[in-house]
């Protein structure tokens, strides 16, 4: 039998939700949650069915500069409202 992760152990990896996510990109949840559904950010889920993200893996992809405006390509101004 494996045994329970202890979350407060230094060893366990912190997750972070998909507002947590949001904050540090600035942007909403929901785009978190559609960049998961794409597979750009890989998510776990919790036996409720939550996403979580793995702390780690953020912040890689805040460095490497993932969900800059840059990476989307121009913005299609006839297509603002």
């Amino acid at each position: 039998m494996i045994p329970p992760m202890d979350s407060h152990s230094p060893d366990a990896e912190r997750l972070l939700t998909p507002s947590e996510v949001a904050k540090m990109f600035r942007v909403v949840p929901k785009t978190v949650t559609r960049w998961a559904q794409a597979g750009k950010i890989s998510s776990i889920r919790t036996l409720g069915g939550h996403r979580r993200f793995r702390e780690d893996e953020v912040r890689r992809l805040l460095k490497e500069g993932f969900g800059s405006p840059e990476e989307f390509g121009p913005v299609d101004e006839s297509k603002a409202s």
